[in-house]
């Protein structure tokens, strides 16, 4: 190999399809062998980099980089939640590329996976190191982009979760048709922290509003009462009633618990959503025999593989080899975009931002796309959305009964630096 080495990090949370950006760009690199070198992962994200943790993926056998493609979440080369506060941090982040010898860095993850792209940029620039970094998209959210939706229609981790409570949704009906004599109201809970794409995805079990679907995003802006209320009148009309909830509701103290990055961590909170209101309705009562059930799916939302929706596969392979093709025409300081093309069929377009547009800014859920009544979405979203969910299931190698995930050797490229400790680790 020729050329300058790379490093990949993956931020924030996983995904179904993370992976396959991670496989996107390594198998990507393979078509410039003059122009880049050795590719590393970071070790559990940025934490890789700092404390020179850099797994060799040219190391690796080829049939395990191609299993990434169906190997969900982080566990390939792991994440983190680290952020980069510290100058004595991102000099040492720029001491580290110094000593491997790397000129490309690959920054996997949501909006602050870029901010912390553009500070790495912005930092070997002022140490006068030659660096190209591009940003590429991921976040189950939906979160990154514009609030428009032009520059970044969506981002590759957003399809397959959307396809998860589709299904998901799919399942509960039948459940709660079953057992609405003793349990009425069927409340689930959805990711997606403040912002409505996940949970907004229920939707698209039933486009054609055949259900007794209540939809409450954290956008609503509905209260405890009203939200019973609505509960009430549907168990009224219907006889029971399938509930799903933003896990970022405001329905009262949850005691929640917050990740480095200030962003609320529900799944760590004292209390939850849904069982805020399952504890409400059966204490208050509503117009039915029975109780009130409630139910959590926790980060399976964003590992479920079986879920994974083969357009966001696709994708997720796609802006990895974008970013490639970015880095190796010497453009840096830019993100991947996925961009929506004209016409009636749908059509994924991919172009480039600069970090700056979108690093460190959530995108709010379009308020044009909450139902008049705030307990729905409009058909509108579902017009969005639908397409994303694809039409195949995707197939997942089986061995002896079990999901075949790659499983990457841990070899390392020798540590050149003192050992380090994260700035903001140190008491």
């Amino acid at each position: 190999m020729g050329g300058k080495n790379v490093v990949i990090a993956m931020g924030g949370g996983p995904t179904p399809v993370i992976n396959n950006s991670l496989r996107g760009i390594v198998e990507a690199i393979g078509a410039y062998p003059n122009r880049f070198g050795i590719v590393y992962g970071a070790w559990h994200g940025i934490l890789g980099i700092l404390r020179e943790e850099l797994l060799d993926l040219s190391a690796q056998p080829p049939e395990e980089i191609a299993l990434l493609r169906t190997t969900p979440a982080a566990g390939a080369i792991g994440t983190a939640r680290y952020k980069l506060t510290h100058d004595e941090d991102v000099h040492r982040i720029v001491e580290v590329f110094r000593a491997h010898e790397v000129g490309y860095f690959f920054g996997i993850g949501g909006n602050d996976t870029q901010l912390v792209c553009q500070r790495v940029a912005e930092a070997a620039a002022a140490e006068g190191y030659e660096l190209t970094v591009v940003g590429v998209p991921k976040t189950i959210d939906n979160d990154l982009g514009d609030p428009e939706m032009e520059l970044i229609d969506h981002t590759p981790g957003y399809g397959s979760v959307a396809r998860y409570w589709a299904w998901t949704v799919q399942c509960l009906e039948e459940e709660n048709r079953g057992s609405s004599p003793a349990d009425p109201v069927l409340v689930a809970q959805a990711m997606g922290r403040r912002v409505g794409f996940v949970p907004a995805a229920a939707r698209l079990a039933d486009p054609e509003r055949a259900l007794p679907l209540l939809i409450f995003l954290a956008e609503c802006g509905l209260s405890l009462d009203e939200i019973t209320d609505a509960i009430a009148d549907t168990v009224r009309k219907h006889g029971r009633a399938i509930v799903i909830v933003s896990e970022g509701l405001k329905l009262g103290e949850l005691g929640e618990r917050r990740d480095a990055f200030g962003h609320a961590a529900f799944s760590s909170s004292r209390a939850t959503v849904a069982q805020v209101l399952v504890n409400h309705l059966n204490e208050v009562g509503f117009p039915a025999r029975g109780l009130a059930r409630g139910q959590v799916p926790g980060t399976e939302q964003r590992d479920a593989i079986l879920y994974a929706s083969p357009v966001d596969l696709d994708e997720a392979y796609a802006v990895g080899v974008k970013a490639v093709r970015l880095a190796a025409a010497g453009e840096s300081g830019y993100m991947v975009t996925i961009r929506r093309a004209e016409g009636d069929v749908y059509r994924a377009e991919y172009g480039e931002i600069p970090l700056e547009e979108v690093a460190g800014k959530d995108r709010p859920f379009p308020v044009q796309w909450i139902s008049e009544t705030k307990t729905d979405v409009t058909d509108d979203f579902v017009r969005y959305a639908a397409p994303l969910l694809g039409e195949d299931r995707v197939s997942v190698p089986i061995v002896r009964g079990r999901l075949r995930f790659a499983r990457l050797r841990k070899i390392f490229a020798p540590k050149m630096l003192p050992d380090y400790v994260p700035a903001a680790w140190r008491r």
